[in-house]
């Protein structure tokens, strides 16, 4: 699974908006939608806030995607 289809999955597990998630973050909704598209990776303070918002280990973030192993153990496949 793509960490983008894995955020907005967890979003809207919690039935949260993009805007809402970044106002929790201390972000602008634009960067946070890049980050949902993947087109940033947020730095490790915005991570891990939208990591503990969302409920997840932060660090999925800062995978490879070819780790299968991390990706395993955080129940993404």
């Amino acid at each position: 699974m793509k960490i983008s289809t894995f955020l907005i999955d967890k979003r809207k597990e919690k039935k949260f908006t993009q805007a809402q998630v970044a106002e929790m973050a201390e972000i602008s909704r634009a960067y946070y939608t890049q980050i949902e598209a993947e087109i940033k990776r947020p730095s490790p303070d915005v991570a891990q806030k939208i990591a503990s918002i969302l409920g997840f280990d932060w660090t999925i973030f800062f995978t490879n995607d070819g780790n299968k192993m991390k990706q395993n153990l955080l129940g993404l496949r």
